[in-house]
């Protein structure tokens, strides 16, 4: 049946589209900045529409991106893994081995294959069987600790951390004791300062550790009435004696170490804040407007989430994936909901994955698309039928790009397709998850499994069905209104060069 309108009001869809054009327009003629680098985004449960916690973000990596299931796994007394950076990341590190834990949990994560010096595959966290979220995002520190941080540098770096944290964690609060301890035995080597966000069905935890080689690190619990987007990964004040408040840890010399250094003065009576202390420049846009926006929507819905995550602000060519995870208490460790998107959300759906789904279909796993060093060697028989699939990622890559290159014409048309798709998808879940509570109950377990890997399959086929339509769509258009624009130079790629994004200004 066709649905009713009334002839005076704009359909829900035109609007929405005209208000995203308005408000990419308005951000330009600020000249304010875009995002360029990872973030991680946290609404608490007496926030979300259904009392869940919410927490997503992307990572900021050039590289390709895959999708991998990681069951759990138990490993042999004395087991060790290799951890660290190489000589040829920004400040040189060294390769060593610390101890495996003996039983390590099943996760969803997304994994990638270059990042300055630092062995691949890498990851900035996913979900755990555990219902325990992590996302990995930057937080430069002060230049003189980046001076500090010795050469060669050794220890744990975030990706790392973020893989240890899904294997071993069974709460946020575990989480971060597990990094910290890590931090405190091993060390930690980084590329100027990092910072993590951990969450489960009740709270969640910003975690920083700083550069400089001195076991620095610092986390505070984020509560069930808080929103916090790190851009970078933030702590502002924190108590003196903040070791003995439930809400913070962190290392034994966090404070006294910048009192030794006379950037604290305990007898100044001005509290410790983190970041001016500790850390490197200033708040940078849209951090904070986009934590106001959170919190005045509030209670926010899975949908409204999902739409920041994929904010013209900060999703465009440089961010590898998007990633919202919605934390119920409770619940099957093989049902717990992790919503990915195969490249930036911007011009990418969100596809639901299950942590106990039995693998993720060859279109969204690994392909020689942007991953580091296949393109000087020949492709092994063993990988043949897996490249021969259609890549998730380059597919919507090209339409990032073909979408961004006239987004006045054409982001709101893909944004409108994408959230209705999501939407079937979000309003399929009760159903999905009625579905295999009820296998489970009757003890089929295995076609439980079976089920919700076949639905998160089938729902990827129709995200890249939708892909290529909204691709040959806006492809054709494009020739016939505006040409296929040629690029003026011979360089296809550069270090420092402008990020492609929907945010850009189209030329009169």
């Amino acid at each position: 049946m066709a649905s009713m309108t009334h002839p005076d009001r704009e359909p829900a869809a035109a609007v929405r589209g005209r208000v995203l054009v308005s408000a990419l327009l308005l951000l330009l003629a600020s000249g304010a900045d875009h995002a360029l680098a990872s973030y991680a985004i946290y609404v608490g449960k007496h926030l979300s529409a259904d009392g869940s916690v919410l927490i997503g973000g992307s990572g900021d990596e050039v590289s390709s991106h895959w999708l991998e299931v990681v069951p759990a796994a138990e490993h042999p007394s004395g087991s060790t893994i290799r951890v660290g950076v190489t000589d040829e990341a920004e400040t040189p590190g060294r390769i060593t081995e610390i101890p495996q834990a003996r039983k390590t949990h099943r996760f969803l994560t997304m994994n990638y294959s270059d990042y300055k010096g630092f062995p691949a595959p890498l990851t900035n966290g996913g979900l755990n069987e555990h219902n325990v979220a992590a996302r990995d995002v930057w937080s430069p520190s002060r230049k003189e600790l980046v001076a500090m941080t010795p050469r060669p540098q050794q220890g744990p770096q975030y990706s790392d951390l973020s893989r240890i944290a899904m294997q071993r964690a069974r709460s946020a609060r575990e989480a971060v004791e597990i990094v910290g301890a890590l931090i405190d035995r091993h060390g930690y080597s980084d590329y100027g300062g990092n910072s993590h966000m951990f969450a489960d069905a009740e709270e969640g935890w910003v975690l920083i550790e700083f550069a400089g080689g001195k076991g620095l690190w610092i986390a505070e619990r984020l509560g069930p009435d808080e929103v916090r987007m790190s851009y970078p990964g933030y702590i502002r004040e924190i108590p003196p004696d903040f070791a003995k408040h439930p809400d913070f840890r962190g290392s034994k010399n966090f404070i006294s170490f910048a009192v030794e250094n006379g950037w604290y003065d305990p007898a100044s009576g001005q509290p410790f804040d983190v970041s001016k202390i500790y850390s490197a420049g200033p708040e940078r846009f849209p951090r904070s407007e986009i934590e106001r926006e959170l919190r005045d929507a509030a209670p926010v819905s899975l949908r409204r989430m999902m739409d920041a995550v994929r904010d013209v602000r900060i999703s465009q060519d440089t961010t590898g994936y998007g990633q919202v995870a919605q934390l119920h208490k409770g619940g099957r460790p093989e049902m717990h909901l992790l919503w990915v998107a195969p490249t930036g959300s911007v011009t990418a759906p969100f596809v639901p994955y299950r942590v106990g789904v039995r693998e993720i279909a060859p279109q969204f796993g690994k392909h020689r698309y942007l991953t580091k060093g296949e393109a000087s060697a020949f492709l092994t028989p063993d990988w043949q039928a897996q490249e021969a699939t259609e890549f998730a990622g380059q597919l919507f890559k090209r339409l990032m790009y073909h979408t961004c290159e006239h987004p006045a014409k054409f982001l709101p048309e893909v944004n409108e397709a994408l959230t209705a798709f999501e939407n079937r998808l979000i309003a399929e879940q009760a159903v999905v998850a009625e579905t295999a509570e009820t296998l489970f109950r009757a003890g089929r377990n295995e076609l439980a499994l079976d089920y919700i890997t076949r639905y998160s399959r089938e729902a990827g086929k129709d995200a890249l069905a939708l892909g290529r339509a909204l691709l040959g769509s806006i492809e054709a258009r494009t020739e016939v209104l505006y040409g296929i624009r040629r690029p003026s130079g011979e360089v296809m790629s550069a270090m420092g060069a402008a990020v492609v994004s929907c945010e850009r200004r189209e030329k009169p």
